[in-house]
């Protein structure tokens, strides 16, 4: 097991070098939607990559995930098996939307799963990035 100290050390090297190792610009938080976001996620025992939508207002919120389920099939077209829920909570108890998918089996601490992470993260997030610019005008149709 790790120190805090060195767990910490060892997630900003990860960071690193998935920057180094694919330096390009993701969409992530530039969607023009506020509170409409992607992003990557690696922890001791999987990896994934998400759309989460968090608005507090739960109209907007329910509006922008009906028009993602929508589209769900395209999807899965793009990225495979997709997980999503209406009413998922954070750790720190906010309720989002979220459509995600999972890499099990990896870990930010296992360099030697690292490539696969990267690799997944690339198909995914190159996926849910494709789905995103195809049908911009429609998902910001709120």
């Amino acid at each position: 097991m790790f120190s805090k100290q060195e767990a910490q050390q060892i997630r900003k090297e990860f960071w690193i070098a998935f920057g180094k190792s694919f330096p390009r610009k993701w969409i992530l938080y530039n969607t023009k939607i506020k509170d409409f976001s992607f992003k990557f996620n690696a922890d001791p025992k999987k990896a994934e990559v998400s759309l989460d939508i968090e608005m507090t207002d739960e109209l907007y919120r329910n509006a922008y995930f009906d028009k993602i389920w929508s589209l769900e099939s395209i999807l899965e077209e793009e990225i495979g098996a997709v997980q999503k829920d209406e009413f998922y909570t954070l750790d720190n108890g906010k309720v989002i939307s979220r459509f995600w998918v999972t890499k099990e089996n990896v870990s930010v601490y296992n360099k030697s799963t690292w490539s696969d992470i990267f690799a997944f993260f690339i198909e995914k997030m190159e996926g849910f990035e494709r789905v995103f610019y195809e049908y911009e005008d429609f998902i910001k149709d709120v």
